[in-house]
């Protein structure tokens, strides 16, 4: 990535990472690592209606598209109806409020 074309890069440029630990050394980031590590990055091609509504919803929920995306096909994959979601949904909020 080109330095003027990263708009954080003036505010981490002059940082001193010459101590910093190996992500091995940080036993959150080893955890993190292994957890984010059984993923794969593919090309796919996807409906435009489908990735807007995905991208609409990360928006209001503060998220990452690609995370919903990939929470759908896991939902699926296990099986998961939309009555089990909003079951499980229902639960939690009910959890959180008592």
């Amino acid at each position: 990535m080109n330095n003027n074309s990263d708009p954080l890069f003036d505010r981490y440029a002059e940082l001193d990472f010459s101590d910093a630990k190996p992500v091995s050394e940080v036993p959150a980031l080893v955890r993190l690592q292994a957890e984010r590590g059984s993923q794969s990055q593919i090309l796919m091609q996807v409906d435009n209606k489908i990735l807007a509504a995905f991208k609409a919803r990360a928006e209001i929920l503060g998220g990452n598209y690609q995370t919903l995306m990939n929470d759908a096909l896991r939902q699926f994959v296990e099986g998961q109806t939309l009555a089990d979601v909003v079951r499980e949904t229902i639960r939690r909020e009910l959890h959180q409020g008592s």
